[in-house]
Formats: structure tokens, C-alpha cells, sequence
């Protein structure tokens, strides 16, 4: 199929990050969008407002008749209806993936992957090569806030696009340059064992073309799995090819020098808190090198980036209470946030409202979360987020709060959260999950700013 024949699409789960930024494409590219989520959020009513048509009943009378292909997300059940009424009626009908693969076919691709850092890390590099004039397209898996969006349109051949891992996704890239963040145990209701998430990444580097280049951090377990020999190395230290020194806290964010054998960046100001952001920097400054990238440019584009929505977001930071909110879900991006929040924040006491998402993770991560969770001050539990799954017997949120060591922890349903924390209002108030969590976050800060 031609991309120049796709006048008319829908979406089946337009409201996912990676479906909405494909929706964006074609939109740009002057297509008929159409699509259907289970809910109505700010991110759907912003593609609405960008002239797409969404619905959010499961209902084959507002199907689009005319679409010359029709995306679907591993997501939404094989039974679902109007998935159903488009492949008895033999419309074109691919997979997330699939399509991205079509897209980059014939793109000079960088593909970012990994458990933890792949969004901000894509969403670095994509801003590097905006600053430098080479321009790119870009796939990315969180609203960039420079621009306002998860996906960019560009004019050159350059692509960057996260890849990724849940339901093996990343296999249908071919790129010319990988960079792996991380290759920790994720989706175990996808993979059969965390060693089968280990040999996917290894699987998915492989998959470099003959003169690619993968980018990574040493030690990483998916390395020996890699059937390929042309690899850079970067990381805070140690044997690496491109490194952070003198890594500094400041008022706004963090200073460090970035160093590589052919030169050095001296007291580059970064924007963002956590050390994990000064290596997500290095990461994707070690690809834009490789791209051409000149060391002016890196460091603009370094010391501009306004970050990633609910990536350590600050929702706002006044003299009565601090209030951060952050996407994750995973027990090491929970453990490195809150390690974040504390070295931001001091002795100030910091309350964390987690929303656990999808029953399969919270059993399978249980004690991590318990451990994680154990670094904040005040958790308050809410209900997990089930997204796709349906539950599992014995699998609630309550089972974490006797893996909780230290910390006061309550359970509270969503509604009930605003009663609790008017009777204890916080100094450092952090919401955290992948869930609906988000739709929360405006209604709080107004409700604490009357407080």
C-alpha cells in the first residue's frame, strides 16, 4: 500500500501514546482520521481539536465506511466490535507496529528502546536534531513539552522513534542506529520469563542494518545476546565511550561536563533533576554526535529541553507545598524518582499517591514497589489501574502495604483522596502511575492552592 493512497484512516485505541502520535502523521500528511478509545482524555479531546473525529462507544454505526486502512493496538481485545466488523468486511487492517514499520521502511531510523528512559531519551535526541537544523521525525511515547506534542514532523530522511518492548513491538523495526537504555524485567504477562525480556532486547539490536550502530550503557544482561560488533558505550563512568563529569545540583535542574575522546563540553546546564536524566542526556548526545550533530548545537538543545510531560513534571513549586507528578510504574522508575524528589526536596516531607497499573505487574513486582514506596514519606494507594487486563484474584492494591517499611500508608479510593489530604495537607506532594492518575492532577493543584 502507498502511504500517497491513504486519504482515509482509523484508529482502534487512538487515545494510546504511540497510536495518537501515528494518528498525528497522517493528519499532517492531509489524511481523513477517525478513531475510537474506551475514554475521553485530554489527549483525545486535544486530536479532536486537531480535526480528528473520535468516539468513544464501542459501536459499528460510527465506524468510518470509507477507510483505506484501519490501526489497531495489541491493546484492545480481538473481540472487540468494530475490530471485528472491519475484518469481516476485508479492510486493510494492520497493527500499531506494523504500520510504523511501513512508515520508517525507507527512513534513515534511530529507534530508541528500553524499559526506563526511552521516552525522555527520544524526546532528547528528536529536540538535539531540531536545534542543529537536521531535523527529523519523531515517534515518541510522551508529549515533548517544547513542542507540545508526541509526534514531529519533519523534512529530512532522519527518524527517531521509541521502540517499543510490550508485545515484542520493537522486532518490526529495522533502524540504522539503536540506542538501549535499559533491559529490565517488564510485561511478564507478555514475556514468559525475564530472561525472555532480557534475549528480545538482544533480538532487537540484532536487527540493526549491516552498518548500524548501537548505542548503549556497558553491562547491560542483553548484551551477550547482540550478534553485532559496531557499539558505543555511555554512561556517568567507567569504561565508556561517552560520559558525564562533575555532575553538580543546581537551583533549576543540574550541571555537568560532557566528555567524548574527540572534545568536551564544560558546565552544561541541564533543566531536569535525577541523575537518570543526566545519563538519558549522554545517551542521546552519543547518537546526535554519531549523527553530526556539532558540540554547540548539543548543548543548546541539552540546555533548552523543557522535558516530557509527567516525566518529574512540576505542577507547581510555591512557598506553602511542592507538587510533582511522574509516569511511573515500574518499581526502578518508582525507586529513581523518589530517590530524585528527595535529593530536590530535602527534609521536606513528601507524600506519594501511587496508582498501581495493571494487576499482572503489581503481582509480579510486588516486593520492588513495597521497597520503592518505602522511600517516601506518606503513600496513599489507590486502586490498580487495570487498562487491559481483568482482575486477578487477591491482586489489589492493599497487598503493598505490608511491603511498605517506614512510611504512614493509607488506602483511598480516587474520590476520597482530596478529604485525606485536606486533613494532612502536604509539603511535597508527588502523583505517580501510568493509569488514569493524570486526569487527577489539575483538580489537585486547584484544590491545594484553596487550601
Amino acid at each position: 500500500m502507498n502511504l500517497q493512497n491513504i486519504r482515509h484512516i482509523a484508529f482502534i485505541g487512538i487515545g494510546g501514546i504511540g497510536m495518537s502520535a501515528l494518528a498525528r502523521y497522517f493528519r499532517a500528511r492531509g489524511a481523513a482520521v477517525s478513531g475510537y478509545d474506551r475514554v475521553c482524555t485530554a489527549l483525545t479531546r486535544q486530536l479532536e481539536q486537531e480535526g480528528m473525529n473520535i468516539h468513544y462507544e464501542e459501536d459499528i454505526g460510527k465506524v468510518m465506511k470509507e477507510a483505506d486502512l484501519v490501526v489497531y493496538t495489541p491493546a484492545v481485545p480481538e473481540e472487540h466490535a468494530e475490530l471485528d466488523y472491519y475484518r469481516k468486511h476485508d479492510y486493510p487492517v494492520m497493527k500499531r507496529a506494523e504500520v510504523l514499520q511501513w512508515i520508517t521502511a525507507e527512513m534513515v531510523t534511530v529507534a530508541v528502546a528500553g524499559t526506563h528512559g526511552k521516552t525522555t531519551t527520544s524526546a532528547l535526541l528528536a529536540h538535539l536534531l531540531k536545534c542543529s537544523g537536521k531535523d527529523c521525525t519523531a515517534f515518541l511515547g510522551g508529549i515533548a513539552r517544547n513542542y507540545g506534542s508526541n509526534f514531529l514532523f519533519g523534512t529530512s530522511e532522519l527518524c527517531v522513534v521509541e521502540a517499543d518492548e510490550y508485545d515484542r513491538s520493537f522486532l518490526k523495526l529495522r533502524p540504522e542506529v539503536a540506542l538501549v537504555t535499559s533491559c529490565d524485567a517488564d510485561h511478564l504477562d507478555i514475556y514468559e520469563s525475564s530472561e525472555e525480556v532480557v534475549r528480545s532486547f538482544g533480538e532487537f539490536a540484532s536487527r540493526l542494518k549491516p552498518s548500524g550502530l548501537l548505542v548503549t550503557r556497558p553491562g547491560l544482561a542483553f548484551l551477550p545476546y547482540v550478534n553485532i560488533f559496531n557499539i558505543r558505550y555511555y554512561g556517568l563512568q567507567g569504561e565508556v565511550d561517552v560520559w558525564a563529569e562533575n555532575r553538580i545540583n543546581t537551583e533549576t535542574g543540574q550541571q555537568f561536563d560532557l566528555v567524548w575522546p574527540e572534545g568536551r563540553l564544560n558546565g552544561i546546564q541541564l533543566p531536569m533533576t535525577g541523575a537518570y536524566n543526566v545519563e538519558n542526556a549522554v545517551g542521546a548526545a552519543a547518537v546526535a554526535l554519531h549523527l553530526g550533530v556539532t558540540p554547540d548545537f548539543i548543548r543548546q538543545g541539552l540546555e533548552t529541553f523543557a522535558g516530557v510531560k509527567r516525566r518529574f513534571e512540576w505542577i507547581r513549586r510555591t512557598a506553602r507545598y511542592w507538587f510533582i507528578d511522574d509516569y511511573a510504574h515500574h518499581p526502578a522508575e518508582l525507586e529513581a524518582f523518589l530517590n530524585a524528589v528527595r535529593q530536590t526536596c530535602g527534609k521536606r516531607r513528601i507524600t506519594c499517591v501511587f496508582q498501581p497499573h495493571l494487576y499482572s505487574r503489581t503481582r509480579d513486582f510486588a516486593e520492588g514497589f513495597g521497597q520503592a514506596l518505602s522511600l517516601a514519606d506518606r503513600v496513599i494507594l489507590l486502586p490498580i489501574y487495570p487498562a487491559r487486563e481483568e482482575p486477578i484474584p487477591g491482586v489489589e492494591s492493599s497487598m503493598l502495604v505490608p511491603l511498605i517499611s517506614g512510611p504512614e500508608v493509607q488506602l483511598s479510593e480516587k474520590n476520597d483522596l482530596f478529604d485525606l489530604l485536606r486533613q494532612q495537607p502536604p509539603e511535597v506532594l508527588t502523583t505517580v502511575g501510568a493509569g488514569d492518575i493524570e486526569e487527577l492532577v489539575d483538580k489537585l493543584a486547584s484544590f491545594l492552592d484553596k487550601l
